[in-house]
């Protein structure tokens, strides 16, 4: 591992004495402080139902009642395969008051990578929503002599070995009011900043994931350094959140706690479908996001035709020139300040309305964020604060900041925090919120984090003069092409992803003599344009093969690319029809691009580009 002389180093702003120091104590300080009626909000029938500070509280007294009567003890690891909804906050809550480890699985995993967590972390329980996610657990439980009990928060109805969330919620309750059960606080209390937390498994982009162990300290030292950053004079008691990333997700997660500590809120929507409905019922000033949600939301407003196109044109070139004056700490005035009325009244305020009516903030990581999307929501007034973090790093390193907001960066580094660039140009970080390391992996963990204490993030990036982090690319991502040239593929990809016929690229060529471009169209959108050029889009291989959609596909894609060097562009193109997703193995659950795993499905259809030949059939 390299410790060269840094490139470049931040001063670290120093972070005040975190008095919450454990999640713990988070969540007694929120229950004691706010008592808010609508502490968390949920759908259930059709209708949001709220739960107060205090029934929560009840709850995870009861729960952690009746763990502890199970035998649940320090150091145990219990497992959770959820979509957001209260349970998954109130069993979190539950388990790391008794001093146990929550592991987080995403709901989206299949059985067998299911039973790899479950198995690695020696989880004894396991959470699951719904009978569907019990059944992945029933499939693969043979084989994880470590897992006692299969908790289900819906009813499983006959499925045999799975008990009711319901059931053990009595239970609790009984032996608290028999006064068989210990203090929930008292026990909630003894739990230590060095405590680990939670095992959170890594996305596994290139191997099986590593368990990342975080402790109460790295979480609540994380959430202490954001709020100290400027975010605690905009986050505020009795705010409303929509809590959609899944919690599974290092960010959510953190972000959640931070809700909680400042009484905010949180409405849990159920799925990412669900996003766009919930905005509009909800009305929340915060939310969290990857920047697909964005992408996605970009692309239908700048998917309209005709008439409608045209003024949509021309209130973003308005609303972008107003965003820059803004941004630069000026307000515009005489003609673009009237054009910029004209222009909010017309489109900008549609928008606004479309996500609730009251958003202020929203915060954008764990992916690249394009410059142009981020410029566009701060037109709409509808300002995205981008971040930087990795789960080994609970997550946040850099944010931009209300009143700090440099578009194409990660922002300044959160108090506490140090973040240098090494000499290969890959970005270190030091501070409260690095890992403990990873599970039962020495020899990864001696990998990560050096002698000195720095955690090798693995991105490729710089620091401007005023501290401001930009990531320019991952350290294993760079394609060197066969005339040594280095090409960072993921800006390239964001801009050509940037049209709203193109839902993804993913650009390949490393040890090529160039690059070329995988792209995936975005059907909403590219549908209504076949069927005006007479192509019927009912069969997506027969779509994907067409020329007439090659030929606009890659003029959507590479009319984008004129602010790159001739060596980094792709020099073509091929489609292909179906999604990258976690479920076909090519997202990982982040949904960060496997790339080896692209390149394996795809290599005849890369193999032909490079040939000079037709496409081959990918249908």
């Amino acid at each position: 591992m390299s410790t060269a002389a840094p490139v470049s180093q931040n001063r670290a702003v120093p972070l005040a004495p975190v008095e919450r120091d454990t999640i713990p104590r988070i969540f007694l300080h929120a229950v004691d402080g706010f008592d808010l009626p609508a502490a968390m909000r949920h759908r259930e029938g059709g209708t949001w139902r709220d739960l107060s500070h205090r029934e929560v509280e009840a709850r995870v007294a009861r729960l952690a009642a009746a763990l502890a009567a199970a035998g649940l003890e320090r150091g145990d690891r219990v497992a959770i395969l959820s979509e957001n909804r209260p349970e998954w906050a109130i069993a979190d809550y539950a388990v790391l008051g008794l001093g146990g480890v929550t592991v987080p699985v995403y709901a989206t995993l299949p059985a067998n990578q299911v039973a790899y967590i479950l198995e690695n972390s020696g989880a004894r329980v396991i959470f699951v929503s719904t009978p569907e996610q019990a059944r992945k657990v029933l499939e693969v439980r043979d084989g994880l002599p470590s897992l006692e009990r299969v908790v289900a928060f819906d009813d499983p109805g006959a499925a045999a070995g799975v008990e009711r969330f319901r059931d053990l919620l009595d239970a609790g309750r009984d032996a608290i009011e028999r006064g068989e059960a210990g203090s929930f606080r008292e026990a909630a209390q003894r739990v230590g900043p060095d405590d680990v937390a939670t095992l959170i498994y890594t996305s596994g982009t290139t191997g099986d994931p590593k368990g990342v162990m975080l402790t109460h300290a790295n979480l609540a030292s994380d959430v202490a350094a954001v709020l100290q950053a400027g975010f605690a004079a905009v986050v505020r008691p009795g705010d409303t959140a929509l809590s959609f990333l899944p919690l599974s997700h290092v960010l959510e997660r953190m972000v959640d706690y931070l809700y909680w500590d400042q009484g905010v809120s949180i409405a849990y929507s159920a799925s990412m479908e669900r996003v766009i409905h919930d905005l509009e019922e909800v009305r929340p000033k915060i939310a969290v996001s990857v920047p697909r949600l964005f992408e996605k939301i970009h692309a239908r407003v700048m998917a309209g035709t005709g008439l409608r196109k045209r003024l949509v044109l021309w209130a973003k070139g308005v609303g972008e020139r107003v965003a820059d004056e803004r941004l630069a700490g000026r307000e515009p005035s005489g003609t673009l300040a009237l054009r910029y009325r004209l222009a909010d009244r017309l489109v900008f305020s549609r928008l606004r309305e479309r996500t609730g009516g009251r958003l202020e903030l929203f915060v954008s990581g764990g992916a690249p964020l394009s410059a142009d999307v981020a410029r566009f929501f701060h037109a709409a007034r509808l300002p995205i604060y981008e971040g930087y973090g990795l789960t080994e790093t609970s997550p946040v390193i850099s944010v931009n900041r209300p009143g700090h907001v440099r578009l194409g960066t990660v922002g300044q580094a959160v108090p506490g925090v140090e973040v240098r660039i090494g000499a290969d140009g890959e970005i270190l970080t030091r501070g409260p919120h690095v890992m403990k390391g990873y599970w039962n992996d020495p020899g990864a963990t001696a990998g990560a984090i050096d002698p000195e204490g720095w955690f090798h993030t693995g991105d490729v990036g710089e620091l401007d003069a005023d501290g401001y982090l930009r990531i320019t690319d991952r350290l294993k991502d760079l394609i060197v092409t066969a005339g040594g040239k280095n090409v960072a593929p993921q800006p390239i990809e964001n801009a050509a992803a940037l049209s709203p016929y193109v839902a993804q690229a993913v650009m390949v060529g490393d040890r090529r003599a160039y690059p070329v471009l995988l792209l995936v169209p975005d059907y909403d959108h590219l549908d209504p344009w076949a069927r005006q050029q007479g192509i019927d889009p009912a069969d997506r291989g027969a779509l994907a093969r067409d020329p007439r959609v090659k030929r606009f596909l890659e003029g959507e894609a590479l009319g984008r690319l004129g602010a790159f060097a001739h060596y980094e562009l792709p020099k073509k193109v091929a489609v292909i029809p179906d999604e990258m997703s976690i479920e076909a193995g090519t997202l990982t659950p982040t949904l960060k691009v496997k790339r080896r795993v692209v390149e394996s499905r795809y290599r005849d259809v890369i193999e032909a580009l490079y040939a000079g030949g037709r496409e081959t059939r990918v249908d």
